[in-house]
């Protein structure tokens, strides 16, 4: 039966091209009268028995194959949802009608197909938050129990691995909790005035202090560009950043961040390293969650996703541009709507 309904199911529609469920109900209902009248009329000679049951067949069969069309969309449907219940998104259903009904078969495949890549993305991200969260754990337990046999010494160099294992978790922690509350719109943005150059060189502050001797410089043109923005999340944009470039850069290396006016309005604020760059075909997958390059320096690969989406908050933009050596990754902020301003 699977198998007939399949073949009944690409037999052609010809009702297609019609935009109105109405219209098609009339063709149908016209064209079963009109072959059955064409039959009684040619079986007039037989017996009125015979000559009523051709006609009666041939409108019935004319019926069928017409409805066919516009009911096999429904059916379809049914069979899609409940194979979605079971959680096989991949059933979909032919939308080639341009009434209602092929309308809602059109939606029903966009909702299954958004359906199907959000519960993948589920999936995902229980296993990389689970990968993520097992190895400073792992790394932590190891360590602990070297302490309690005895193996190691829980001296000041055991101490600091110990802690450095736990900051991690609680970078983790903090940077999920930041992701989880931006993409659900959890935070209003609160823009208010501000300059530049003093903001910056406060949130450079607040990046872990740069090891290998990297250094980081501030450049502001003008220096007293002033700029409108919620500086909670813009922070977080640099701090991202900053703490990114330091990660992937190597000893004795400098981190730059410049910042300018963006045209016509706005701010312009770009992150420039000296690590290895990242490749033309990684430049829009770095900014997905749990993505980290082949150098990712144990990040934990949300601080450009989290960056990304505070940028996306404010109505700006950022990329990764090119640069003759290392990363340089550019965040365009532009001015708020008049009346938006929070002094």
């Amino acid at each position: 039966m699977s198998r007939l309904a399949a073949v009944w199911d690409r037999l052609p529609r010809p009702l297609d091209p019609f935009s109105s469920f109405k219209v098609k109900m009339a063709l149908l209902v016209g064209s079963a009268i009109t072959l059955a009248a064409f039959t009684f009329w040619i079986g007039a000679s037989w017996q009125f028995r015979w000559a009523l049951l051709a006609a009666l067949a041939t409108s019935l069969a004319l019926t069928q194959f017409l409805a066919h069309g516009m009911t096999s969309p429904l059916r379809q449907m049914t069979a899609a949802a409940r194979a979605m219940a079971r959680g096989d998104y991949s059933a979909r259903v032919r939308a080639t009608s341009r009434d209602e009904i092929g309308q809602l078969a059109a939606a029903y495949n966009q909702m299954a197909a958004d359906l199907g890549a959000a519960d993948e993305y589920r999936r995902g991200l229980i296993a990389n938050v689970s990968h993520e969260l097992r190895t400073p754990i792992t790394a932590l337990h190891a360590l602990l129990e070297n302490v309690v046999d005895g193996i190691a010494e829980p001296d000041d160099k055991t101490m600091r691995m110990a802690l450095s294992q736990t900051e991690r978790l609680g970078e983790l922690v903090t940077n999920l909790l930041d992701l989880s509350r931006l993409e659900g719109g959890a935070i209003a943005l609160q823009p208010s005035i501000f300059g530049v150059k003093e903001f910056l060189e406060e949130a450079i502050d607040h990046v872990a202090v740069a090891g290998d001797g990297v250094q980081v410089s501030v450049q502001v043109s003008p220096p007293d560009l002033a700029a409108v923005a919620d500086q909670a999340r813009l922070r977080q944009v640099v701090v991202n950043l900053v703490d990114n470039a330091i990660r992937h850069s190597p000893a004795g290396a400098k981190v730059s961040v410049i910042a300018s006016a963006a045209q016509p309005t706005g701010l312009r604020v770009e992150v420039c390293d000296e690590g290895p760059g990242i490749a033309p075909a990684e430049r829009e997958r770095v900014f997905q969650r749990f993505t980290r390059g082949a150098t990712s320096a144990g990040g934990t690969g949300l601080g450009l996703a989290i960056a990304r989406w505070a940028v996306e908050l404010h109505g700006g933009a950022i990329e990764v541009m090119d640069a003759r050596t290392g990363c340089r990754i550019g965040v365009t902020i532009p001015a708020p709507a008049v009346g938006e301003e929070q002094r």
